[in-house]
């Protein structure tokens, strides 16, 4: 299995967040995404949240630059 990522810089935020975490398992990356999400963006951590934050994820690590940013 290879690494996986989300990236904050994708989603449209009022801190312009520039924050990208990768892991090597989705276990992993779903901690550390939803603890990022709820300490900075103040959301709240219920399963239905935890599903779409899982679904966000994409295989390998985040672009340097930042991606083009869409709605969710």
């Amino acid at each position: 299995m290879g690494r996986k990522f989300i990236d904050c810089r994708e989603f449209p935020s009022d801190t312009s967040c520039s924050v990208a975490i990768a892991a090597d398992t989705d276990q992993e990356l779903l901690e550390a995404a939803v603890q990022h999400a709820v300490a900075v963006h103040k959301h709240e951590d219920t399963p239905e949240f935890r599903q779409q934050i899982k679904s966000m994820f994409k295989d390998g690590t985040p672009p340097v630059d930042r991606p083009l940013s869409h709605a969710l």
